[in-house]
């Protein structure tokens, strides 16, 4: 196999074509000294001068020529060495290599800002890290922690120095870079907490793929609602509960002095008994307001099934004659949910609907439509034209009402059983005029949604 014969160097290379232009020159003055009549002293000093001043010219030419390209070879090397500061002299414009150093200290400065920015940001995301209050830990390919921040040491118990270059196995963390993500964990750290929420990415570092593990600690928002929501609870039990006690007592107390008088009234039994049908009614009341509660608390898991939209509105439109309820049909849809759950739902919603508008005139309207406005969902509208929403604060409160024969639990219940569809329920005052509008939004049949239990 021939060998292949490697290039020769640049500054040779140089030096080679100076001297082969100029040996037609350095040939012809020779032959000029040579056949001239000189003396012999005269032709070796002129024949010296001449191959000197060609060899002098062609050793000036290669240094001219090589010396600014090491300068920019150093200048270069600099730069990739990440010293931005030196600079290139004789850079002017109007000059092939004074431009080309103009264009070398340009990028100099260019990547100093953009070094410092990196060296900015960088400082910014390592301050940002200490002090949030979420652990976040980075594992290269292999599971080895590379990147831990203050609040995952406090949550494995372990100082940076022990925990980095320890494999994820090593640690007890194998779990995290395992499974779904997002999603809730319930084991335990070396601080007391939880539940936790984790959350798993991937990015690349020196060109090779790292794992980025982010937990949350659940604990305080979640305490936090929970707070919020037995106070609203509470609020709402007691107002509704003391509606029925206070006047049971008020008449059991009056029934208690009527029987204690002596002699009583000529018609104390029609007293006795007006007073007793109201302990009755608001006993009643009183009943169902808390099968009212079990009814929401014991929402059952929907089972879940292909409904056909146009079908299901159609039916539970069909349902109210109180008022007609109109169809705006849209696409012909399929969403994945149960049937029995969904038309409650759209009934709880259609009758609100009504309600706000049978104290208006007749030509008040309520219809129903849908549409897709986001990939995998549809969207069934609700709208009347109604006084509108005044207090939307509490429309989602348990037992809370405006009605004065409403139970409370009516949105609540729709909310809940929207989301256990995997879908969402909103409610706001319609922009184009008057009334409300309810938007449930739904998935789509054949896209992912988790149904979580009721």
């Amino acid at each position: 196999m021939k060998r292949r014969r490697e290039p020769w160097p640049h500054d040779l290379q140089v030096l080679a074509l100076v001297w082969l232009a100029g040996i037609p020159g350095v040939v012809a003055s020779l032959a000029l000294v040579w056949t001239g009549d000189f003396s012999s002293k005269v032709r070796w000093t002129l024949t010296t001068l001449v191959v000197g001043v060609f060899l002098g010219v062609g050793l000036l030419v290669r240094e001219r020529v090589t010396r600014p390209l090491h300068a920019l070879a150093n200048l270069l090397a600099a730069l990739r060495e990440g010293d931005y500061s030196t600079r290139g002299r004789g850079a002017r414009a109007g000059d092939a290599l004074g431009e080309v150093l103009l264009e070398v200290n340009a990028l100099g400065d260019t990547l100093r800002e953009q070094r410092l920015g990196a060296l900015e940001a960088g400082a910014l995301l390592e301050q940002v890290m200490e002090e949030i209050d979420v652990g976040v830990l980075a594992f290269d390919a292999a599971g080895t922690l590379r990147l831990v921040n203050r609040a995952g040491e406090k949550l494995l118990g372990q100082s940076r120095s022990q925990l980095m270059g320890k494999g994820a196995g090593a640690l007890g963390l194998a779990d995290l870079l395992e499974g779904p993500a997002p999603r809730r964990l319930s084991r335990t750290f070396a601080e007391e907490g939880g539940p936790y929420e984790l959350r798993r990415g991937g990015f690349r570092q020196g060109g090779l793929p790292h794992h980025l593990v982010v937990l949350a600690d659940l604990r305080l928002a979640l305490r936090e609602q929970e707070r919020e929501a037995w106070r609203r609870l509470v609020r709402v039990l007691s107002h509704e509960i003391n509606n029925s006690l206070s006047p049971i007592q008020s008449i059991a107390e009056s029934l208690r002095d009527l029987l204690m008088q002596e002699p009583r009234p000529s018609d104390w039994e029609d007293d006795a008994k007006s007073g007793l049908g109201i302990v009755a009614r608001r006993s009643e009341a009183l009943a169902r307001f808390m099968s009212a509660y079990a009814r929401l608390a014991r929402l059952p898991p929907p089972v879940l099934a292909g409904v056909e939209v146009d079908g299901w509105v159609r039916r539970v439109a069909a349902l109210e004659t109180r008022r007609p309820v109109e169809v705006r049909a849209g696409p012909a849809l399929v969403v994945r949910g149960d049937s029995d759950q969904l038309e409650q739902m759209l009934i709880n919603l259609v009758r609100n609907a009504v309600d706000a508008v049978l104290t208006e005139s007749q030509a008040s309207q309520v219809w129903v439509s849908w549409a897709v406005l986001s990939p995998g969902a549809v969207e069934v509208w609700v709208e009347d034209e109604g006084a509108g929403l005044a207090d939307t604060g509490n429309l989602f409160v348990p037992f809370f009402t405006t009605k004065p024969q409403g139970s409370g639990i009516g949105l609540a219940l729709c909310r809940q059983i929207a989301e256990a569809h995997g879908g969402t329920l909103r409610l706001e005052n319609r922009p184009e005029g008057r009334g409300c509008r309810a938007r449930l939004k739904l998935p789509l049949e054949g896209h992912n949604a988790t149904a979580s239990p009721g």
